[in-house]
């Protein structure tokens, strides 16, 4: 049996812009997709558009092969070609050129309900996504339950989705796709809307999958779910392969190409900042202890992060926050302006701010980023600005700053200590 499960030649992907592209239906799909599962996929336009009509490349010249067994993570920048790689080697869009290589099933979660009929129940859809991965009906019935469990939809088995939140969509979703045992498993940022709890069962099962033999293409912006699942990582960047390797290596070359505003970020482009129409992102800062905005902030000193951002119409269940990244793709931690509580709340339309204060003494010197990001909590991401403003913290005093001791972390808190001696005993 070949090593190679995936193989990539030349792809490309070209988008008309403006011009409405006919998707096909499932049926089509389906029946292309159980054809030889080495084809050559014939290309959506056959000449370059003249005039005034524009184009855009969302992939171009893309190469590389994925052998068995491998959990391969894939990064970039929002609009780097990620989604469209993984959306054409799940057969569901064509490229303009090139061709891909598939040995065995592909199981993918790239977006909420990807798969599903909403007029289905929950059970009906198990089933139907089993028949088309080409699994036989005692197959299905032998991951069953184990899929239920997984998602924990008991209690709206037999409810049509089309009545179900976004996150028990998606826990149905990534449970059949992980379950029903298929070759490849491809799975797209969706999860990052699901709690922590539910990402690390993900993650969990990820790594069962491929310790079972079979392969993972992992797309997420959180780089150390990445380091930690994934021995490979490919950075796509502007449509291209920018480098395919060890996953350290990668992800280094990566965080060390994104460029920054320095201290603070203005958007000029709502497409950058937002995927729904009733957030945007318009800016974030970060001021120092007098408040002034600053790139270089002190260690002993408290650091103010703003968010502004324009809700469109009124909509409810939504937080603003953001995640503070580490120089080496750590996540430190990650806040929210309806913390601790953490559901969201209702925003009327209109311009808001939110505002959060980094507490002195609590970040070790060195260079940080600051995701932007707005939710409704376990339903879907409303923007997502990554590595929006980058900051360096200097070691100004506080703990150890009298010292320069090299001290290890990325936070530096000042904690309580208690000193005392022990009198000694008397050894007789």
């Amino acid at each position: 049996m070949s090593a190679v499960v995936l193989r990539a030649e030349g792809l490309g992907k070209r988008y008309r812009i403006g011009r409405l592209v006919r998707y096909k239906a499932l049926r089509d799909t389906l029946t292309e997709a159980l054809t030889a599962p080495w084809r050559r996929l014939s290309q959506t336009w056959r000449s370059d558009p003249t005039g005034d009509e524009a184009v855009i490349w969302a992939l171009k010249g893309v190469s590389f092969t994925i052998n068995r067994g491998e959990v391969v993570g894939i990064i970039g920048r929002n609009g780097a070609g990620k989604s469209t790689l993984l959306k054409i080697l799940s057969r569901i869009t064509e490229p303009t050129e090139g061709r891909a290589e598939i040995h065995g099933r592909v199981g993918s979660l790239l977006e909420v309900g990807t798969g599903f009929h909403p007029e289905l129940t929950g059970r009906e859809n198990i089933y139907l996504n089993g028949a088309i991965l080409g699994m036989r009906k005692r197959e299905i019935d032998r991951k069953f339950d184990e899929i239920v469990a997984f998602a924990e939809i008991e209690k709206f088995l037999d409810t049509a989705v089309k009545f179900y939140s976004n996150g028990m969509y998606i826990r149905l979703g990534f449970a059949v796709a992980a379950h029903l045992e298929p070759e490849v498993l491809v799975v797209d940022e969706v999860l990052a809307v699901g709690d922590t709890s539910f990402q690390q069962k993900c993650l969990d099962k990820m790594g069962n999958v491929a310790h079972e033999g079979r392969t993972v293409l992992f797309v997420s912006h959180n780089l150390a779910a990445v380091r930690q699942l994934c021995e490979k990582t490919m950075w796509i960047d502007k449509g291209q392969v920018a480098l395919f390797g060890s996953t350290d290596s990668t992800v280094q070359a990566y965080l060390s190409s994104i460029e920054v505003v320095n201290g603070e970020f203005r958007a000029s482009q709502p497409d950058r900042t937002t995927t729904k129409q009733h957030v945007r992102l318009l800016r974030v800062s970060v001021r120092n202890h007098q408040g002034a905005v600053a790139d270089v902030v002190a260690s002993d000193a408290p650091v103010t992060v703003e968010l502004e951002y324009e809700v469109t119409s009124r909509i409810e269940n939504v937080r603003v926050g953001y995640r503070l990244v580490a120089a080496d793709g750590t996540v430190v931690y990650t806040a929210s302006d309806t913390d601790p509580e953490g559901m969201g709340t209702l925003r009327e339309p209109g311009t808001h701010v939110s505002t959060c204060t980094i507490p002195a003494n609590l970040l070790n010197g060195g260079r940080y980023y600051i995701t932007a990001a707005c939710d409704r909590p376990m339903q879907d991401v409303l923007f997502f600005v990554e590595h929006a403003v980058a900051i360096t913290v200097q070691l100004t005093g506080g703990v150890g700053g009298a010292v320069p001791d090299g001290r290890l972390g990325v936070v530096r808190p000042s904690l309580s200590w208690e000193l005392r001696r022990l009198e000694s005993r008397d050894s007789g």
